[in-house]
């Protein structure tokens, strides 16, 4: 009997204790499934995906100005209401994810759309007839080409959609959070996933941009075409490898679920003992794929729906929309705690935003000379963020955080929240580096009276210090918000969660887009050329970084504020299996 309980514990060591299940829905094998061996393919996937996102983002604003014939803020709003939607579409992804198709049938489903985008966008980039028609440096698209264009981009918008909140997720899943080995490793996978994200972002940034500028649109958007294509093949190709997260069911349902019983039950009192409210007897959750969660004491409203009352049974059975477990309950606490968290990092994104936007502009009137024959276009400056993250992202990893541990002795160097915070602190400089360069700019402008000047003897090169800030900034604050919310998400709402995290980007461009068009009608009043004309020559633009910059100070003492009261997740059991 002994011999066969050793066997048993044994057998046991070999799968994971977090619900997650191989390719054949069979549970997964620690030693033949997950953890590094599974990274590369996911690492590559996502590496080869951003190559073909950025490539064809960086340098639209551009394509836009260029070759449908938009102004400098017409053309900055489309790229970032785009960028927005890009950002908010992953909320439709995760929820398909979460609660249907489970992280892999998602990324599988979605990326197929994905390449369908980018392959009509190199189509109406490169068919005569769907590519506008250009004479003498202007352009003249016609409506239905304008809507080939933006067809296009919304299907990669849609395609990306299901693929940004499940990749990170994906990945996260190959480590066992009951293995502590395998815990401390999933800190360090985001560090080198963001890392892939950057190596991706550089050849966009670099060769595709050049390729655009100087070969044509058509190659520069068929490469990341290809680059997608790629990627998908990179994913397939670890399919046996993979642990998968079972999908736990709808989160949104789970969510009103609690809302409406603890509306019903708004007159009943909450009990002060804990273990009264009402949970499942079983070490596993009812919740598929979800540990359970420990009672908190905030919110404690919510609670009413855990308290058991004589309807809430029928026929012995109980409803769901009358009475929830703990678990259940606390679900909706931690989101709820992650909204405020959430919301400071949309004034962050609004600044990483002005990469794509406002520094392109800016960079296209400055000298972009590198020796006398071979220019860079403006748009490639943003090599400097990238170049910037693959710098701190190994740093970060294997100097910063030994270093900290030495002083703050968590395990991580900073807790989750501290490494944002740091990451907010740095994009204030950012901001503050371009309005600094943009006021020496104009003041040479002004000294040589440059104002009708299309390209201002000025290096480009300029501005590399605010690239290189927001790209030391992406490192603490974008890396710990994936780190942040998959760790602190319930485990079955983990692409939600991760979705909500990627929406902070959306709505700062969209804030971007707003602040934009309100600084346009404000400083244009009574016939003024405004903030931003179309000859930045004659324009304020520092005035918009510094409005920036305030925003982005202002943002972190609210930011201060919330992490000091954040409490952060507490989970017990283990989670139920597949059926």
């Amino acid at each position: 009997m002994a011999k066969e309980a050793r066997m048993e514990r044994d057998d046991d060591e070999d799968y994971t204790k977090d619900g997650t299940v191989d390719i054949y829905k069979k549970p997964a094998n620690k030693k033949k499934t997950g953890t590094w061996k599974a990274c590369p393919f996911i690492l590559g996937d996502e590496g080869c995906e951003r190559l073909a996102y950025y490539g064809m983002s960086t340098n639209l604003v551009n394509y836009i100005q260029q070759k449908l014939n938009l102004s400098n803020a017409a053309s900055s709003r489309s790229v970032t209401n785009w960028q927005g939607t890009c950002y908010v579409t992953p909320l439709l992804g995760a929820f398909l994810a979460d609660a249907y198709l489970g992280r892999y049938c998602t990324i599988a489903t979605f990326s197929t759309l994905y390449i369908i985008g980018m392959a009509f966008l190199t189509m109406s980039a490169s068919i005569s007839g769907l590519k506008p028609a250009c004479d003498n440096g202007t352009c003249h698209p016609t409506g239905s080409q304008k809507t080939a264009f933006f067809v296009a981009i919304y299907l990669i918008a849609f395609g990306t959609g299901g693929i940004k909140p499940c990749v990170s997720s994906f990945g996260a899943d190959q480590f066992d959070d009951n293995d502590e080995t395998e815990k401390k490793s999933k800190s360090s996978f985001f560090n080198w996933f963001y890392l892939s994200i950057n190596v991706g972002a550089l050849i966009a940034s670099s060769v595709l941009v050049w390729i655009q500028m100087n070969v044509g649109w058509g190659w520069g958007f068929g490469v990341p075409a290809v680059a997608m294509a790629v990627a998908l093949l990179f994913f397939f190709s670890g399919t046996r490898l993979y642990r998968l997260q079972p999908p736990g069911g709808s989160p949104l349902t789970r969510i009103l679920q609690v809302f409406v019983a603890s509306i019903r039950k708004c007159n009943v009192k909450s009990p002060h003992d804990e273990s009264l409210l009402y949970e499942t007897s079983d070490v596993e959750s009812n919740i598929k794929g979800s540990r359970k969660l420990e009672h908190s004491e905030e919110f404690r409203f919510f609670d009413k729906a855990a308290v058991e009352t004589g309807s809430d049974k029928v026929n012995g059975s109980v409803n769901p929309w009358r009475l929830c477990t703990v678990t259940q309950v606390e679900e909706v606490k931690s989101i709820i705690r992650l909204l405020p968290v959430w919301a400071t990092g949309i004034v962050f994104s609004c600044v990483y935003s002005q990469m794509s936007t406002m520094f392109v502009l800016q960079g296209n009137i400055m000298d972009q000379h590198i020796g006398p024959h071979f220019t860079i276009p403006s748009a490639c400056l943003s090599i400097f963020d990238t170049l910037s993250v693959i710098f701190w992202a190994p740093i970060y990893d294997l100097v910063i955080i030994p270093l900290a541990r030495k002083f703050t002795g968590h395990e991580r160097g900073f807790t989750q929240l501290q490494r944002m915070g740091i990451g907010l602190v740095i994009s204030i400089f950012a901001m503050v580096a371009a309005g600094v360069l943009e006021v020496i700019r104009l003041d040479y402008v002004r000294r040589n009276n440059y104002y009708d000047l299309t390209t201002i003897p000025m290096s480009i090169f300029w501005q590399v210090p605010q690239y290189f800030l927001i790209g030391c900034a992406e490192v603490f604050t974008f890396i710990g918000q994936l780190e942040f919310f998959y760790d602190q998400a319930p485990d079955a709402m983990r692409s939600l969660c991760s979705a909500l995290c990627l929406t902070t980007t959306a709505l700062g461009n969209y804030l971007s887009s707003l602040i934009v068009t309100i600084v346009i009608n404000v400083t244009t009043r009574n016939g003024k050329l405004g903030w931003i004309p179309d000859n930045l020559n004659r324009g304020h633009l520092a005035y918009f970084y510094w409005l920036l910059a305030i925003l982005s100070f202002i943002n972190f003492f609210v930011y201060l504020w919330i992490a000091k009261w954040y409490t952060y997740k507490k989970v017990t059991g283990k989670p139920a299996l597949a059926c």
